[in-house]
């Protein structure tokens, strides 16, 4: 298959989302969900995001854990952006942003509250969640147990695995990253960040091809991120003297590999 670009991705991936219940029945099922927070024109995505999560985690048979780190998640993003929005004031209409102010206090109190529930929690993606935001050792050290066991054998443990070796073992990060783009399935929404990390890392390790192949990945899933542009790409490969046909062809053949789940990791 040809290179998606990261714009085209994500439609693709939204277009997965048809099959989740239409919003409108949801909030005719269960209102209070839908109004959980005052409607705003400002982060709706984000508001939308904590209304499906909701839905998920009432209606889920099993594996709750797991959809209340999803919820978790969803009402941080959505606390970030309301954040943002409420600093803007609003000259004519004071209402509005004391509704935000309003909406970030009240998501930042249901994460406290899911926070307070899942303390005890073993889910591998909650560990990571209370060392990461609360410094949670014991968090930490279960989380660590697991490594090499098949609840870490996902794209989102493999990379959070990763973070924590990155500044502790850049060899061992390098097959933690690997690994998580062994685990991508087709029609995967990848986390970008891997390519990040693997640029700095191969960059560290004086090995310019490399990094500019992760580099060039990076630009090919997301033109429009900012840490990368065309002159960027081309001011690497100048630099560091490279040539930028062969390691485009690479760097694209690679990510179709990814894309298709058919990626192995290289020997390094």
């Amino acid at each position: 298959m040809k290179v998606i670009p990261y714009v085209v991705a994500g439609t693709l991936f939204l277009l997965g989302c048809d099959s989740r219940p239409d919003l409108a029945s949801i909030c005719k099922e269960s209102p209070a969900l839908c109004t959980e927070f005052l409607e705003d024109s400002w982060c709706k995505k984000e508001r939308v995001e904590t209304i499906y999560s909701n839905y998920f985690l009432n209606t889920a048979q099993s594996n709750q854990d797991k959809f209340k780190y999803n919820l978790l998640i969803a009402y941080e993003e959505y606390a970030a952006c309301m954040n943002h929005a409420s600093k803007i004031e609003h000259i004519k209409l004071k209402y509005k942003q004391r509704n935000r102010i309003d909406n970030f206090v009240k998501a930042k109190e249901r994460i406290k509250e899911i926070s307070i529930d899942t303390r005890s929690s073993n889910h591998p993606e909650l560990l990571y969640y209370h060392w990461t935001r609360y410094l949670n050792e014991s968090a930490l050290e279960k989380f660590l147990a697991m490594e090499g066991s098949a609840a870490l054998d996902t794209p989102e443990s493999q990379f959070n695995l990763a973070t924590y070796y990155i500044k502790r073992d850049p060899e061992h990060t390098l097959d933690l990253l690997f690994r998580a783009l062994e685990l991508v399935k087709e029609g995967d929404v990848i986390n970008k960040e891997i390519f990040k990390s693997l640029t700095t890392i191969f960059t560290d390790k004086k090995e310019y091809k490399q990094a500019y192949i992760w580099l060039k990945i990076l630009n090919l899933y997301d033109p429009e991120d900012k840490d990368i542009s065309e002159q960027g790409l081309k001011d690497y490969t100048q630099f560091y003297k490279l040539d930028p046909p062969f390691l485009d062809k690479v760097a694209e053949a690679t990510l179709n590999k990814i894309f298709d789940g058919q990626f192995t990791a290289p020997k390094h």
